[in-house]
């Protein structure tokens, strides 16, 4: 189920960057559906990390350009953590593998519709890029390995994961309405 909406919230958020910048590899991906709820309970784990809305106020700033490499940036350091050991977490390890090649093959296919994205968004917005680099470095040192990579850590990485997934799909949606 987690997977689902982690895909769904994946999917729409970066159809509607991609096809406002006529990147024809997201044109072709526009059939998802989204029709489920999520039913992990929310209660369960405190985030010790304050959510990153200034980054993406930030970033809602930029440039589209800018804006999609953020994405990109998001899509890279969620990989990231769902790269560390997972065992201990509710779903299964085929789960996470989908959404790994999901995320990464989206990071890369959005990667190139923009030109010169990692040098483009590192230089330019080079505070932007720290902040966020250090904001998931902090979720994975913090949350995850002070937690011992336990149920309840991923249990508040899963909720980090779908904040950051919407709110990227926000500013994707703000990409879609500008043109």
């Amino acid at each position: 189920m987690m997977s689902r909406i982690l895909f769904a919230c994946l999917f729409l958020g970066l159809v509607t960057a991609g096809s406002s910048l006529s990147c024809k590899w997201m044109d072709q991906k526009i059939q998802t559906v989204y029709n489920s709820t999520n039913t992990t309970e929310d209660a369960e784990g405190e985030v010790t990390l304050a959510f990153p809305n200034h980054l993406y106020r930030q970033a809602s700033k930029a440039s589209a350009e800018d804006k999609l490499a953020f994405t990109v940036q998001i899509l890279e350091e969620v990989a990231a953590l769902f790269e560390e050991d997972h065992s201990a977490a509710s779903w299964e390890d085929s789960t996470v593998r989908n959404l790994l090649n999901i995320v990464n093959k989206q990071a890369e296919e959005l990667r190139s519709c923009v030109s010169s994205l990692s040098v483009s968004h590192k230089k330019k917005n080079s505070q932007l890029y720290f902040r966020t680099k250090m904001y998931f470095k902090r979720l994975s040192d913090d949350v995850l390995k002070k937690k011992d990579h336990s149920a309840e850590a991923w249990e508040v990485i899963r909720k980090e994961t779908k904040a950051h997934l919407m709110r990227a799909e926000q500013l994707a949606s703000s990409l879609h309405t500008a043109n």
